[in-house]
């Protein structure tokens, strides 16, 4: 039975090793982001992850990695019992098993990318399948779904400044701050894409796994720190 979600950004700096512990902006995400993680492990029995690459793919829990592409030899661990490291894991997988290990160190997660490019009607059918696979198992899942927002924010920002984003990033926190599953099924996948936020394919896909359930959502955390949208919440699946 499908029972929870837990919504976080992807970005390397959720790593203390990566951006130093004195970073207040990356400490909130990452405090945020870890609340998310423990919420899902506590609520189900087992929970899988969905995030975005340049191909539909599945990463096993036995999987492991490490941020070393990305600065610091940090390991990353979809289980307790994971094999050797595959220097080629994606950001969303390392992501998923660092937080694995930090909050919920007992749990194994396995991964479930979507590509970046694929249309809204494949991701939701995606997600159909997804919770027809999952909802077979017979125990309690939830899904813990990576994505980050807009990259354009500021004059800084990874992508530089576009004047669009500051809207752009407003409607998709927006509709994760509600669970508003019809706004984030019809978002502007070109404007999306132009101001960087390319992670629409896994929200997308959460809406074919949630379907028609009640949700009761939280926001635990909504920013823009480095001019890159990042959201952390929470939704719980009523009954």
């Amino acid at each position: 039975m499908f029972r929870a979600v837990a919504l976080v950004p992807s970005p390397p700096l959720l790593v203390p090793e990566l951006t130093g512990n004195g970073a207040p902006e990356a400490s909130e995400v990452r405090d945020a982001s870890l609340d998310a993680v423990r919420f899902l492990a506590a609520a189900v029995d087992l929970w899988v992850a969905v995030g975005v690459d340049d191909s539909r793919r599945r990463v096993a829990s036995t999987s492991s990695g490490t941020f070393a592409g990305y600065g610091v030899d940090v390991a990353a661990a979809l289980s307790p019992r994971a094999s050797a490291a595959d220097p080629e894991l994606p950001l969303p997988a390392l992501i998923a098993g660092w937080l694995r290990g930090q909050a919920a160190p007992d749990s194994s997660v396995d991964v479930r990318l979507v590509e970046q490019n694929a249309d809204s009607d494949e991701c939701r059918r995606f997600g159909r399948e997804l919770r027809e696979e999952i909802d077979s198992d017979g125990r309690e899942w939830g899904l813990l779904v990576i994505g980050d927002g807009a990259t354009t924010l500021t004059e800084k920002a990874p992508g530089s400044f576009d004047g669009r984003a500051a809207h752009v990033q407003a409607q998709i926190d927006d509709a994760l701050a509600s669970a508003d599953l019809e706004t984030l099924a019809t978002l502007d996948r070109r404007l999306c894409h132009d101001v960087g936020a390319r992670s629409v394919a896994a929200w997308q896909t959460l809406t074919g796994v949630v379907g028609t359930d009640r949700l009761g959502p939280r926001t635990l955390y909504r920013g823009a720190p480095f001019g890159v949208g990042y959201f952390v919440g929470t939704w719980d699946v009523l009954r």
